[in-house]
């Protein structure tokens, strides 16, 4: 596979995404699809204001998808000094993903922020009930029943920050894969006619 073919096969995908880890970080601000969270104060998990999907895992991987689709087009910046732009802009990608799978993991490991209380806390209160669970709760469903307000917010959770994990996992492989490629075609050239 020409290096410029490869480029455009690696933006595509890092399109969706950029704009998959955007449209999750933005719906974790609204829990149980509800503004009033957002809107007080304390009752938002605090990842979630971190904004490791919008700015790490979209706009910081975003770019360099733009620049890297460019090195597939065939007047643009199909050329080695295209190629040598877009280890760099993969490079910022790699940092992008890297925050937004921080950010993710940190929400995971966590857990949300909600109205809770327990056997060993009966008066409920906002906070984090599983801050000091190492990630526990995640097996053991029972728990989840401590989060009364806002409704579901663990499963709501549990499911945006996987998918945001899953999405920077994704993004991290696709950025290094064309910080090789970049370096394949700066040093040989893209494979087209006129490019090299």
């Amino acid at each position: 596979m020409c290096t410029g073919a490869c480029s455009k096969f690696i933006a595509i995908p890092l399109y969706i995404l950029a704009l998959v880890s955007m449209i999750c970080n933005i719906i974790l601000f609204f829990p149980d699809f509800d503004t009033k969270y957002a809107a007080a104060e304390g009752q938002i998990t605090e990842e979630v204001k971190y904004m490791g999907g919008f700015i790490g895992g979209g706009i910081m991987v975003l770019i360099p998808a733009i620049h890297i689709h460019l090195t597939s087009a065939k007047n643009c910046c199909a050329n080695r000094c295209g190629m040598f732009l877009s280890i760099g802009f993969a490079a910022a990608g790699v940092l992008g993903a890297v925050y937004s799978l921080s950010a993710a993991a940190l929400g995971l490991s966590n857990g949300p922020t909600c109205f809770w209380s327990n056997i060993l806390s009966p008066i409920p209160k906002w906070g984090t009930p599983f801050a000091n669970s190492s990630g526990s709760y995640l097996s053991d469903k029972d728990q989840w029943s401590w989060c009364r307000v806002p409704e579901n917010v663990v499963e709501f959770n549990v499911g945006l920050f996987s998918t945001l994990l899953v999405a920077a996992c994704l993004e991290l492989v696709l950025c290094a894969i064309q910080m090789v490629n970049g370096l394949f075609g700066c040093i040989c050239g893209t494979c087209g006619p006129n490019f090299s």
